[in-house]
C-alpha cells in the first residue's frame, strides 16, 4: 500500500543559527533512518514543515543534497508558522512531507558556466546550488555569484559569502548593499543595476535568479537584453503552497501546479505563462 502523501515524517532540531534579526538557519535530522537513507532531493525542491498543534508550511532547502544526513531550512520570520519556528529549541520534533516539486536542473548545467544571482532570503535555494556545484567542481565551469541585501547585516550563510565560496576554484562571489553603510568598503546598489555593470557574457553560460519579484524582474529584463536566451534563465516562483501535491488547487500557475511543475522555471516556461501570474 502507498504511504499517505499527507502524513510527515517526524525529524529532530539538531541546530539553530541566527543568519539575520529576522532569519534562522534551522538542521533537522529525521528520526526513522531509513527515511533518512530514502528522501532524496535537488537543489531548489520544497519540503513542508508543520509544527503540530500550529500549521504546515512550504520552504525551500538551502542546504545540499550531500548524504550529511540532515536537512538544512533557511527562513524569515514572518507568519503563525515561522514564527513559531523560530522560538524552537535544538531537540524540538518536527514533521517534514517532499520533497516536492522540480529542483534546478542540475544535468543540464553540467559543462557550463554559471551566473547565479540571488537577493535577501531568494539566496536560501540558491545556496544548495552553490554548495551542489562546488562539490562537484570538476563538472562545472566557472561559478560566478551576485548576492545583494538591504545592508551588509542582511546578508545570510556570512561564512560560505565572504570566505568559503570566495576560495573555492574558478568562483567569483560578488557582494552589494542597497544603500551606503559606514564601514562598508563593497559595493553599494541593487542588485539588477550591479549585474548590468559587471555585463556577465550570455556565451555558455546559464543564469540562475532568486529574489523578491522585483529584483527578479529587473534582473531578468537585463539579462535577456545582454543576450540571455530565455531557456537559458532560471528562477523558481514562491507562490502559496498548500498540499505539495497538486490537490489543493492553491499554486495553480495556468493548468500547471507549482508545486508539481515548479517552483524552478525556465524564464522560457514562464514567459508562455505570463498573463497569468
Amino acid at each position: 500500500m502507498a504511504l499517505n502523501p499527507y502524513l510527515p515524517h517526524l525529524a529532530t532540531l539538531l541546530e539553530v543559527r541566527e543568519e539575520t534579526e529576522d532569519i534562522k538557519t534551522f538542521r533537522l535530522a529525521f528520526d526513522d533512518p531509513e527515511v533518512s537513507s530514502a528522501w532524496q532531493y535537488l537543489p531548489g525542491q520544497i519540503a513542508l514543515l508543520s509544527l503540530f498543534g500550529v500549521g504546515e508550511a512550504a520552504f525551500s532547502l538551502s542546504s545540499a543534497p550531500l548524504g550529511q544526513g540532515w536537512l538544512e531550512f533557511s527562513i524569515r520570520r514572518m507568519g503563525k508558522v515561522t514564527t513559531a519556528l523560530h522560538q524552537l529549541e535544538p531537540g524540538a520534533k518536527v514533521g517534514i512531507r517532499g520533497p516536492f516539486g522540480r529542483g534546478f536542473p542540475c544535468e543540464l548545467f553540467r559543462g557550463h558556466d554559471l551566473l547565479v544571482i540571488g537577493g535577501g532570503i531568494g539566496m536560501a535555494p540558491l545556496r544548495s546550488l552553490v554548495n551542489y556545484v562546488l562539490a562537484r567542481r570538476e563538472d562545472y565551469g566557472r561559478l560566478e555569484i551576485v548576492y545583494g541585501a538591504r545592508s551588509s547585516r542582511q546578508f545570510c550563510f556570512r561564512e560560505e559569502i565572504f570566505f568559503l565560496w570566495p576560495q573555492a576554484p574558478d568562483t567569483q562571489v560578488y557582494l552589494t548593499i542597497d544603500c551606503p553603510e559606514e564601514g562598508w568598503e563593497g559595493h553599494v546598489g541593487f542588485v539588477p543595476d550591479y549585474v548590468a555593470e559587471l555585463k556577465p557574457s550570455p556565451e555558455g553560460k546559464y543564469a540562475v535568479v532568486c529574489g523578491p519579484p522585483i529584483m527578479i524582474e529587473k534582473t531578468i529584463a537585463w539579462l535577456e537584453k545582454q543576450g540571455f536566451p530565455p531557456e537559458r534563465i532560471y528562477t523558481t516562483l514562491e507562490m502559496r503552497m498548500k498540499c505539495g501535491i497538486g490537490k489543493c488547487g492553491r499554486c495553480n500557475l495556468g493548468a500547471k501546479f507549482v508545486c508539481l511543475s515548479g517552483p524552478v522555471f525556465s524564464w522560457a516556461e514562464l514567459k508562455e505563462e505570463k498573463e497569468r501570474f
